[in-house]
């Protein structure tokens, strides 16, 4: 979804608020390194306090996972919050979003949120106990007969 800034940039107090989904099959031409069980649900607002334009954002998801520890296949949902200050030019704070054109991609901007803010070792729970280094045998599924 592409939201057209102008108006927020140049009227103080103006508000824009959004809701959109993006369909796994969309999410599978799009990215590579994780698999959505589930659309993509984005909703938030955009708006301009004193001249200062922010988006924030809330993104609900669930992909299909794979355990680090067991191999057991899984769905996990995750709800993320995001906030951004956008800015018109180059700035001087990398943490700014630059929008040219007066236009913001805010699906590419939920994507990539959500994708950063996954977790780097996924397992099916904490306690995982994962498999064992000899036999093979899911720990979690009773113990095995190795030495």
């Amino acid at each position: 979804m592409i939201l057209n800034m102008k108006q927020l940039f140049d009227v103080p107090g103006e508000e824009e608020p959004f809701s959109f989904e993006i369909a796994p099959d969309e999410l599978k031409e799009r990215v590579f390194s994780v698999t959505f069980a589930a659309p993509l649900a984005v909703s938030g607002k955009a708006y301009n306090r004193a001249g200062v334009v922010s988006v924030d954002l809330v993104c609900r998801f669930t992909l299909f996972h794979s355990c680090d520890r067991c191999l057991k296949e899984f769905e996990r949902e995750y709800v993320y919050e995001f906030s951004h200050i956008c800015m018109r030019d180059r700035s001087s704070n990398d943490e700014h979003i630059i929008v040219r054109d007066n236009a913001l991609d805010l699906g590419e901007l939920a994507i990539s949120d959500s994708l950063l803010s996954l977790p780097t070792k996924i397992l099916c729970k904490e306690d995982c106990r994962g498999l064992c280094y000899v036999c093979g045998q899911n720990l979690n599924e009773g113990e095995c007969n190795c030495s």
